[in-house]
């Protein structure tokens, strides 16, 4: 068998990095925020926060929020013809327009 090449955050390079005046501690209150059920999200990373996070491919989808798993969310998305169920810590969330 061959043995596999890279992680979670494989080729992640550009994608979960931050502009330079975002760099730094993080705002507890994107780290508490709440959502309803049925609310559109966002799914933006928090490149500081490992735990919680999505796989990269969904990185800038918008989701509906299902429910809430604990202190994160399952949220629904659409990853082109199929409807995909992800669970995601708020950190990486942002309310939709």
């Amino acid at each position: 068998m061959v043995t596999r090449i890279g992680g979670a955050r494989r080729k992640t390079r550009s994608k979960y990095s931050k502009q330079y005046r975002q760099k730094g501690k993080i705002s507890l209150r994107n780290f508490l925020q709440s959502f309803k059920e049925g609310e559109k999200v966002a799914l933006l990373a928090e490149p500081a926060v490992q735990k919680g996070m999505y796989f990269r491919r969904f990185h800038g989808k918008v989701g509906t929020v299902l429910k809430k798993l604990g202190s994160c969310y399952e949220i629904l998305i659409q990853d082109h013809n199929k409807e995909k169920k992800v669970i995601v810590h708020p950190v990486h969330l942002r309310k939709a327009q």
